[in-house]
């Protein structure tokens, strides 16, 4: 049984919540309507290459029937929502609705999937272990 949460925590991240809103309300009246960075492709670049590492975490620690999957499937699930996200808000003109399809279609159906998996975590261990019991079974019985 996992330990349960020091009571702290609940107030802590609701002081954190409120404070993160009145931070965006400052970013969303100071912030300039147009920026140019000297490193775009590289963020772009290495937020993809992060999420692939994530997909492969979760491919490979579901592969092996590791309860830790969830952990990674939530990670997961959350780099595909933000990547939805600022591929969205973030298209040139001519370009937003394939980013808007690509979200609709693909990253968020997959970040959908990923929360399944965190959340059904104990079924995935368990149709993962009953596969891999049956093909030993049946390498035996050769």
């Amino acid at each position: 049984m996992p330990a349960p949460v020091p009571r702290w925590v609940g107030p802590a991240f609701a002081v954190l919540a409120v404070g993160t809103i009145v931070w965006a309300g400052y970013l969303a009246a100071t912030l300039p309507a147009h920026a140019h960075t000297r490193h775009y492709r590289l963020a772009w670049v290495g937020f993809d290459v992060g999420l692939a590492v994530l997909l492969v975490a979760t491919a490979w620690l579901a592969w092996r029937g590791n309860r830790h999957v969830g952990m990674t499937a939530t990670a997961t699930a959350t780099i595909l929502v933000v990547d939805a996200w600022f591929d969205i808000v973030t298209a040139p003109r001519g370009d937003l609705t394939a980013a808007v399809l690509e979200g609709v279609l693909a990253e968020l159906p997959l970040a959908l999937l990923c929360l399944w998996i965190a959340l059904h975590v104990d079924r995935v261990i368990e149709r993962r272990l009953r596969r891999v019991v049956a093909a030993r079974q049946s390498e035996r019985a050769r």
